[in-house]
C-alpha cells in the first residue's frame, strides 16, 4: 500500500493552511512572504488546491480522480459533491467523532476493525457513510485506555452540524449528507473542476 510520508507541517505550511486542520496541535513558525516570493501560474493554484484536500484527507492521486469522476456523475456542482464524498469516508467520520487525533490515526483504526456501521463490522477506511448510518463504537474497544485518552484530548473539537455525535453510547448519527459549508477549513473546489477539466 502507497504511503505519504511528507513532513506533516513543512506540508501544511506550502498548502497554507492550519496543522489543526488535520489534527496536529504542533505550531509551526512560517515566514509570511515564504510564497509569495515567485509568481505562482493558473495551473500553479489549481494543483495546490488539489494537493490541498488529497493531503486533509490522506488520499492518493488515483482514488481521489475516482472520487472526481463520482463527483462529476453526481447531481449539483462537482466540486461541491467532491467535498461531500471526501467528508462522508469512514476514516473521517471517525476523527470527526472525536475517536481520533488525526485522520491518518482514524484510518489504522477503521482499518483495524474498531468501529460498526448500523450494526456491521467495518474495516475499510474509504468506507462512504450514508444518511441515516449509525456508526459505533465496538463493545471490546471501549475500555481501550487509547481511547479514553483520545476523548479526553479531542473533547474541545467541535463537531459538525450534519454528526450526531452521543458520547454516552460511543455512537454518531449521520443526520444529513455534508456540505461545503460544513467544513473547516478554506478551499476553492471550483479550481480542482478547472484542473481536471483541462
Amino acid at each position: 500500500m502507497a504511503v505519504n510520508r511528507d513532513p506533516i507541517l513543512k506540508r501544511c505550511r506550502y498548502l497554507g493552511i492550519s496543522p489543526a486542520v488535520v489534527g496536529i496541535d504542533k505550531s509551526s513558525k512560517r515566514n509570511p512572504n515564504a510564497n509569495s516570493r515567485r509568481k505562482v501560474s493558473e495551473y500553479g493554484i489549481q494543483l495546490k488546491e488539489k494537493q490541498k484536500l488529497k493531503f486533509i484527507y490522506g488520499v492518493l492521486e488515483k482514488p481521489f480522480h475516482h472520487y472526481f469522476e463520482l463527483a462529476s456523475k453526481m447531481e449539483g456542482q462537482a466540486g461541491n459533491n467532491l467535498i461531500t464524498i471526501l467528508e462522508s469516508r469512514l476514516d473521517n467520520i471517525v476523527f470527526r467523532m472525536g475517536y481520533a487525533l488525526t485522520r491518518r490515526d482514524a484510518r489504522q483504526l477503521a482499518t483495524h476493525g474498531h468501529f460498526l456501521v448500523n450494526g456491521q463490522r467495518v474495516d475499510i477506511p474509504s468506507y462512504r457513510v450514508k444518511e441515516g448510518d449509525v456508526i459505533t463504537l465496538r463493545e471490546k474497544s471501549r475500555s481501550s485506555a487509547k481511547f479514553k485518552d483520545t476523548i479526553e484530548q479531542t473533547a474541545s473539537r467541535t463537531t459538525p452540524l450534519w454528526l450526531e455525535v452521543n458520547k454516552d453510547q460511543y455512537s454518531a448519527k449521520v443526520v444529513r449528507m455534508p456540505s461545503i459549508e460544513d467544513i473547516d477549513y478554506e478551499v476553492a473546489p471550483h479550481l480542482i473542476v478547472e484542473l481536471y477539466s483541462k
